[in-house]
């Protein structure tokens, strides 16, 4: 019998979260004083963060290794320092991917005098002991609206380039593709897969909230399977069953819901 697409909702308000005053962040996987061995990865997706640091302040200068750490910037500025002499202030529609590889150090704070909402992802690396790599790309909402924009893909992967800056998804040394939209009410847009895995998380756009998610509303869904709404910070593990099976997404809401969708091996 064909394998139906499978969901398995990640609620919101059952994400790891902390308060920090000058950080609140919520966290899909097991990070930090955070720790659930439910929820410790999928395929080669480990972190996603989604994170609010207040004005001038942030993560000071610490070190990574054999982690790819990609920031999606949704409202506010985040300056990028780190030991590869990179130096940058990302904001709206701005990607940066570090391929840590063999080790870096940086530091990632709120630029200007507003908070920083930015999602912090990080994946497993197909190689190890590669050489530290740095990449920017940017995709305007122009880009993303009521469309797929494909904002990171694997290296060798059709339309991928290496450049430090330039056109394209941001290269990563994972069996990863990410993908964002911004949909818009009423509209509905469709996604196959590559891989048999995939992750599907709607932005708290309209501010933190550690309750019960609320704001946009989004169902998804494929043929031969129940419809799950999902409503801002809230997330789906997607079992993807039969090549060919297409998932759904929907906005049923009372406004535009960003979404980011990950194509997983």
């Amino acid at each position: 019998m064909p394998a139906a697409m499978k969901f398995v909702p990640r609620w919101s308000e059952e994400r790891g979260n902390a308060d920090h005053d000058w950080l609140k962040t919520f966290h899909t996987f097991s990070f930090a004083m955070y720790q659930d061995h439910k929820h410790e990865s999928f395929g080669p997706l480990r972190v996603i963060n989604e994170d609010r640091v207040a004005p001038r302040t942030g993560f000071g200068t610490h070190s990574h290794r054999e982690f790819e750490i990609f920031s999606y910037v949704v409202s506010g500025e985040l300056e990028h320092k780190d030991s590869m002499g990179n130096v940058e202030v990302l904001r709206r529609g701005d990607i940066q991917l570090t391929s840590a590889g063999t080790g870096i150090s940086h530091s990632e704070k709120a630029h200007g005098s507003k908070q920083v909402h930015f999602l912090q992802i990080w994946s497993i690396p197909s190689t190890s002991r590669l050489p530290p790599k740095y990449y920017t790309r940017h995709f305007p909402d122009s880009e993303k609206t009521n469309q797929w924009a494909r904002v990171v893909a694997p290296v060798g992967a059709p339309g991928v380039t290496v450049e430090r800056e330039g056109a394209g998804p941001a290269p990563v040394q994972s069996p990863l593709t990410m993908y964002a939209t911004i949909l818009e009410q009423g509209k509905s847009l469709e996604r196959s897969f590559e891989g048999k895995k995939a992750y599907v998380h709607v932005i708290q756009t309209s501010g933190y909230n550690e309750g019960k998610a609320s704001g946009a509303s989004v169902k998804i869904g494929s043929r031969g399977t129940e419809e799950l709404t999902l409503r801002e910070g809230d997330g789906a593990y997607i079992f993807v069953g039969n090549q060919g099976n297409v998932l759904k997404v929907e906005n049923d809401g009372d406004r535009s819901a960003e979404i980011v969708v990950f194509d997983l091996e």
